[in-house]
Order: structure tokens, then C-alpha cells, then sequence
């Protein structure tokens, strides 16, 4: 017989002892849940139906869009759920799933998966990062062709506030992923 144990759940951090903080955080994350549910998916259903919103520009803000759905909806209800009912259980599979598919929750202190989830997020993250610039200097390039100076301001004036909803979102990110943990 060999010695072995299998580890069926684990336990999360709380952000609250008490329970009316747990219950202020549910109903504060459900809100904010539903904001985002409702604010992009409101964003995905108006450029998948609106053929003139096919451009570059829409294709962006669809794909910031669902990354910020897939985000937000990999840990908020698990925390949302775990504050109703006072537990703090996750189940190995669960975990496991959050892990893979969000790069600040991990389930062990293993090294190689560490690195091997780095390694993939590096990659992931250039990749995403080169796509972008190579599709925005397309968009310039094809602006920068436009015969008038009025049509040229027009289009210019619609990308920058997307170009600075981008760099908002990447710098967030990098911010919150790469600050130290102390």
C-alpha cells in the first residue's frame, strides 16, 4: 500500500470576517458584475449587428470586450458565491480552472508550473502586444491616406480615444502583474 493523499479542495482568503462585509462585498461585486456583463455585452451585440462597425477599430473594442467578460467571470462569481455563504472551498478543479485561465490566483507553489504559465503568458502577451501595433499602424497608414485634412482629423479623432482606452488597459495590467507581491 502506497502512501499517498489526494487533495480534494482548497481554501481562499477571505476579504472580510464578518458577515455583513461579506454580504456588503456580495451585493458591491454583484453590481459591479452586472455592469460589466451588461456594458460589454451591450458592446459585443452592437458590433456583431451593426455591419457599418466592422472596421478595425470595432474589432478592437469587440476583443477588449470579451477578454474583459472572460476576465472577470473566471474568479467574481467564485468570490461572490463564497461571500453569501460564508465558505471559503474552491474545489481542486475549480482552482485548477481559475489558474489556467486567470495569470495572479495559483493553486500550489510549484515552480515549473509557475514558469511554464510565465513563459506562456510572456509569449500570449508579446503576441497580443505585436497584433495591436501591427493593426494600428495600419489603421494610421491607412488614415494618413485619406485625401482631406477634415477627413484625416475625423479619423484620428476616432482612434485616439481607443488607442487610450487600450493603453489604459494594457498599462493597468502590466502594473498589476508585474508589481511585486510585498
Amino acid at each position: 500500500m502506497s502512501n499517498s493523499s489526494s487533495i480534494t479542495q482548497f481554501l481562499l482568503l477571505p476579504f472580510a470576517d464578518t458577515r455583513e462585509l461579506q454580504l456588503l462585498h456580495f451585493w458591491l461585486f454583484l453590481g459591479i458584475y452586472l455592469a460589466a456583463l451588461l456594458g460589454n455585452g451591450l458592446i459585443i451585440t452592437t458590433i456583431a449587428c451593426d455591419q457599418h462597425l466592422h472596421t478595425p477599430m470595432y474589432f478592437f473594442l469587440l476583443n477588449l470586450s470579451l477578454l474583459d467578460l472572460g476576465c472577470i467571470s473566471t474568479i467574481v462569481p467564485k468570490s461572490m458565491a463564497n461571500s453569501l455563504w460564508d465558505t471559503r472551498a474552491i474545489s481542486y478543479m475549480g482552482c485548477v480552472a481559475q489558474f489556467f485561465l486567470f495569470l495572479i490566483l495559483s493553486c500550489s507553489h510549484s515552480y515549473h508550473r509557475e514558469a511554464g504559465l510565465l513563459a506562456l503568458s510572456a509569449f500570449l502577451f508579446w503576441g497580443c502586444f505585436v497584433f495591436i501595433v501591427l493593426s494600428y499602424m495600419q489603421i494610421f497608414r491607412a488614415v494618413l491616406r485619406i485625401p482631406s485634412e477634415q477627413g484625416r482629423h475625423k479619423a484620428f479623432s476616432t482612434c485616439l480615444p481607443h488607442l487610450t482606452v487600450v493603453s489604459l488597459f494594457v498599462s493597468t495590467g502590466t502594473f498589476t502583474y508585474l508589481k511585486t507581491s510585498s
